[in-house]
């Protein structure tokens, strides 16, 4: 499995479908919706949001404009206000963290959370 910087592609795209996911449903739309308004059957949008699949550049901007967001807001990992889906993604990190990383998200989280 080929990583950068300690995720692996399967949990970016894992990532980048929860943030889909979390975009149409802030907006209050429905898979079958938002696919009608791409062209795409809502079995293959679901797919996308689960990180099953390899949309290409087009579907991307094509979903973008279906959502009436900029390109650069669907990769947009930080902004995720789902709790769980937050701590599940932190915990996929440290989990395919290596040890430099692990030693550097400690000091960091450590200087975050304050007890």
């Amino acid at each position: 499995m080929i990583k950068k910087k300690g995720r692996s592609i399967v949990d970016i795209k894992q990532m980048i479908g929860a943030r889909i996911a979390e975009i149409r449903s802030q907006k209050g739309i429905t898979q079958e919706l938002l696919a009608g308004k791409m062209g795409i059957s809502s079995k293959y949008l679901s797919s996308i949001e689960r990180g099953k699949e390899n949309p290409t550049l087009n579907t991307f901007i094509t979903l973008s404009e279906a959502l009436n967001v900029d390109l650069g807001e669907i990769f947009s990992f930080v902004q995720i206000e789902d709790s769980s889906k937050r701590k599940s993604m932190v915990q996929s990190l440290i989990k395919n963290a290596d040890d430099d990383q692990l030693k550097l998200a400690f000091k960091v989280l450590s200087a975050l959370i304050q007890k």
